[in-house]
């Protein structure tokens, strides 16, 4: 299989797992400001993670809105976090067919040096595509204005290409992606 199939082919697996469990996240009506598909350095299958203004706000409250960072609340700290989110890997169980997917691929560790990265950049490019799919779909769009939600991709820990990423799927004019850009750009 050509590589351009190889990864439609491991996009349209990976939107039809985030498209269930963001749909079923959804559900709760919350606005939602951040909607993320995040691997590790070495390319393990995503998951979906998120935040909402009311999670936000639940959750700083719970943590008390003081932090151990001066001028910083911990509302500040978590906003972008997506380990920090009360949604982070909501639905994992909905990613199972990805999961036995990236297990029958090649390990990128085992690889040489260029072979691993192309290999990785094949997953990263898949989840981009998936996520592409899902915001041409409208799914981000379901529970607030588009432009009030940065959709990303990202890598953990942070990299890099993160932020080409981002700009890739969001609109660098849109509110909410000028807020990403200023307080979580890598």
């Amino acid at each position: 299989m050509k590589p351009m199939q190889e990864i439609e082919t491991l996009a349209i697996e990976i939107a039809d797992a985030a498209r269930t469990s963001f749909r079923a996240l959804f559900e709760n009506g919350e606005r939602y400001y951040y909607c993320t598909l995040y691997t590790t350095g070495e390319g393990h299958a995503p998951s979906i993670s998120a935040w909402s203004w009311e999670a936000l706000e639940m959750e700083s409250a719970r943590q008390g809105d003081e932090s151990d960072t001066p001028g910083s609340t911990i509302a500040e700290l978590i906003k972008w976090s997506y380990a920090d989110s009360p949604y982070c890997c909501f639905g994992d169980e909905n990613f199972d067919h990805v999961k036995q997917r990236f297990i029958e691929r090649p390990f990128i560790t085992d690889l040489e040096n260029d072979e691993g990265y192309r290999e990785f950049d094949l997953r990263l490019k898949a989840m981009e595509l998936a996520m592409k799919m899902l915001d041409d779909e409208g799914m981000f769009a379901l529970n607030q204005p588009r432009e009030s939600v940065c959709v990303l991709v990202e890598v953990m820990p942070p990299d890099e290409i993160n932020t080409e990423i981002a700009l890739r799927l969001n609109r660098a004019e849109s509110p909410a992606m000028q807020v990403w850009l200023a307080e979580a750009a890598e």
